[in-house]
């Protein structure tokens, strides 16, 4: 249930919690964009997903404003709430109106306050972000558009870390539930794992695969015992993944790389350091010159990135209504030269040597434009979180990713307060300077030429 709020207007003075309007500065840059963020909004759409009964909440726009600050500060959701406390300036900006002395809310209540709004609640926070640049968004007639990959927070899957972890888990659930097994084969695993070890040696190779054999057959004894002495159906939905896992081989295809994150694919982006990566494929869009973030979107699978264009498109058109004439991608798009209205550009150099040199300048500076978005990325994946996502399932990717790109909207917004703020200052100082000399100086100037003319 949504508690009940007390306007800002109305806050009175404790003798105890000095009001914070009292102390901070109100020039800071946190202080300005908090006034500029339309809060009224996302209140009134996250109060949909609340309801009429129940425990008073914790305000939406503590809420909201921690997501925003743990997000742009690149924060985790203990460190974001401890952080807050000492803070006075993350205290205003997340509508507090007198110094508080103690944690706002538990670090989990975060986590259920992700779950609840899902999806769609934190899309109102990005479009929110969008809208401070809604200026830039208007003017602009293009878009880029690449695709990158949210790595999940799991180990390099091999089919011997799977297997054991089959095993260790398939025992837990019996020594939890009092399943008496038939053999648990313990010592026995302990020393098929010492026989693994430099298993790619040309010695070792024929022994490490006999142990690995064994222990693939040890997981499946475990699994089908459990699986027959269980009471509640309960090993039910474990034993299927489980026995999935143990059947994929080398050329499977839509293979398990994790028994915590089974939705993860399998992604190769052609890096050298880093052949593979296990996650799922993100899509991002920005504005040429700005780089305001404009869509953020993640697929399950590994599907081509010109099967990702058109929905991404689509996206920008109904949350920020918006349509674009070009939208610049590069070569992996390839295959798609036209979606609805928005025209996509690619390099291809050999055909366009038949068009015009105008049109080919054009498109030479549209190409060359694209390279703007690889920063972004970057920025997206090592500022803003997006380098290793610890939300579970695919649901806690795309609720990641876009509270990414809300907070790279942010931080854009931040650094043009901070810029114009110093401009002011740097303009008011100079005034002020050159006032000062021209009181001094500009008299004695005056007399001196006076002289030399006389």
């Amino acid at each position: 249930m949504l508690s009940k709020q007390a306007p800002q207007s109305a806050a009175q003075t404790n003798l105890f919690r000095p009001l914070l309007a009292e102390f901070i500065n109100p020039k800071n840059e946190l202080i300005v964009l908090s006034h500029q963020i339309n809060w009224g909004r996302i209140e009134e759409q996250l109060a949909g997903f609340y309801t009429n009964f129940g425990a008073p909440a914790k305000p939406i726009r503590l809420m909201a404003g921690l997501l925003i600050l743990k997000q742009m500060f690149d924060k985790s959701d203990e460190a974001i709430v401890e952080e807050w406390k000492q803070n006075p300036y993350y205290q205003f900006f997340t509508g507090a109106t007198h110094f508080e002395w103690n944690l706002p809310c538990d670090p989990t209540d975060l986590v259920y306050f992700r779950k609840r709004i899902g999806e769609q609640g934190v899309k109102v926070i990005f479009t929110t972000s969008v809208e401070l640049h809604q200026k830039k968004v208007d003017e602009a007639k293009e878009v880029i558009v690449d695709t990158t990959v949210q790595e999940k927070n799991i180990t390099f899957p091999t089919d011997t870390k799977l297997t054991v972890k089959i095993i260790n888990k398939t025992l837990e659930f019996a020594e939890k539930n009092g399943i008496k097994l038939k053999q648990t084969f313990k010592k026995e695993l302990k020393a098929l794992k010492i026989q693994l070890r430099f298993s790619h040696h040309p010695r070792r190779k024929k022994q490490a695969g006999k142990s690995f054999r064994r222990i693939k057959t040890i997981a499946g004894k475990l699994v089908r015992d459990v699986s027959r002495k269980q009471e509640n159906n309960e090993f039910d939905q474990l034993k299927e993944l489980f026995l999935k896992v143990l059947a994929q081989t080398r050329h499977s295809k839509d293979k398990t790389y994790s028994l915590h994150e089974p939705e993860v694919s399998c992604i190769a982006k052609g890096k050298s350091h880093k052949p593979y990566e296990f996650g799922s494929k993100t899509s991002i869009a920005i504005l040429p010159g700005t780089n305001v973030v404009v869509n953020v979107s993640c697929f399950k699978g590994n599907p081509h990135d010109s099967k990702t264009l058109e929905p991404v498109l689509t996206q920008i058109s109904e949350e920020i209504k918006k349509q674009f004439d070009w939208a610049i991608t590069d070569r992996g798009y390839r295959g798609k030269s036209q979606i609805n209205s928005t025209a996509v550009v690619t390099p291809s150099p050999e055909k366009d040597r038949t068009r015009s040199s105008a049109y080919r300048e054009n498109k030479s500076r549209q190409c060359k434009s694209r390279a703007a978005i690889e920063p972004v990325i970057s920025h997206l994946k090592h500022d803003h979180r997006m380098l290793r996502n610890f939300l579970k399932g695919f649901i806690g990717d795309k609720i990641n990713a876009i509270l990414a790109g809300a907070a790279f909207n942010f931080k854009i917004r931040l650094r043009e307060i901070r810029s114009n703020l110093f401009l002011l200052v740097f303009e008011c100082t100079f005034r002020l300077i050159f006032t000062h000399q021209k009181e001094l100086f500009g008299q004695t100037h005056l007399n001196f030429k006076t002289q030399k003319t006389t």
